[in-house]
């Protein structure tokens, strides 16, 4: 779990990125979850973005994903939402001390 003081500096970071996942009509697939896996593990924090054809809500995306990647939610503005989650391997964004 992450503070408010960690998701803030988070979400500095997630400002300038553009969105790597798009989620279309089809919703969230296997495939969806598996590229976001790996997305997750090389960058740690990524930002996704769903289509206007799809017509689910995006905090209700983000947290069921969140919760099945093992991640935080970070934020959701319109149709995009950001998550992260600390590399196994390679961590690279050194959060604020709690």
């Amino acid at each position: 779990m992450i503070t408010s003081k960690q998701r803030s500096y988070l979400k500095g970071l997630a400002h300038s990125l553009d969105p790597i996942v798009f989620i279309g009509k089809g919703g969230v697939t296997e495939n969806i979850i598996k590229e976001m896996d790996i997305c997750l593990e090389g960058r740690e924090l990524i930002k996704v973005k769903l289509q206007e054809g799809c017509e689910e809500n995006p905090k209700d995306i983000a947290n069921n994903i969140a919760e099945t990647l093992n991640a935080e939610f970070v934020q959701a503005i319109g149709r995009k939402f950001v998550l992260y989650r600390r590399s196994k391997d390679k961590a690279t964004i050194e959060l604020p001390k709690k």
